[in-house]
């Protein structure tokens, strides 16, 4: 592999320049409120990779929020919805994908997104959570009072699963821009790695 590859790829903050469209994506995952959004766009703008959101990707293809899908037509129906784009997503290259919070729920997902993707889940912890989501009336799971509980519970419940995820950033006490840095850190060795095996 020519040198000028490992020489662009090793340089923090700088555009991965050679053949973008071809790399393996980032897919983050793991609990709303994590910072998957946020940190995904940093990340597409410091490695000049294209983002997408998977939850955005839902709403553009059915017309309407993900609140008014859970409502008229159940969390199944979102969440097969859910594996036919992660499945589109998980066959292109080149992103960044901040994946929904519950794609955990489904193994094919995961499996899907890591078979050539480099899948980092983000966590936090509830009051965590709760404090960068409790103004945001989007969230369906979080319908009712007494927030915190239900965070909880559904993360506890979900913790086995993100605990799976290999490659794990705790982000309660860093800004966007850290975490971003760490992963970046994190994908540039991980090319690096590939690339000195012949694995482009």
């Amino acid at each position: 592999m020519p040198a000028r590859f490992f020489g662009s790829i090793m340089e923090p903050g700088a555009h991965i320049r050679c053949g973008v469209k071809t790399l393996p994506n980032i897919v983050l995952v793991g609990f709303m409120g994590t910072g998957k959004t946020t940190v995904g766009r940093l990340l597409a703008a410091r490695l000049g990779m294209e983002f997408v959101d998977a939850d955005d990707v839902i709403v553009a293809r059915e017309g309407r929020a993900i609140s008014d899908i859970f409502a008229s037509s159940g969390e199944p129906y979102f969440r097969a919805v859910e594996r036919k784009v992660v499945s589109g997503l998980a066959a292109r290259r080149g992103l960044v994908v901040a994946a929904g919070g519950g794609v955990v729920l489904n193994q094919a997902n995961l499996d899907d997104l890591g078979r050539d993707g480099f899948v980092v889940c983000l966590t936090a912890e509830p009051a965590t959570v709760l404090s960068r989501v409790q103004q945001d009336t989007s969230r369906p799971l979080l319908a009712g009072d007494d927030k915190l509980s239900r965070i909880t519970a559904l993360l506890e419940k979900r913790r086995p699963l993100y605990d799976a995820v290999p490659r794990r950033v705790a982000t309660d006490s860093l800004k966007p821009e850290e975490i971003a840095g760490r992963i970046e850190s994190q994908y540039r060795t991980f090319l690096s790695g590939r690339g000195s095996r012949g694995e482009a």
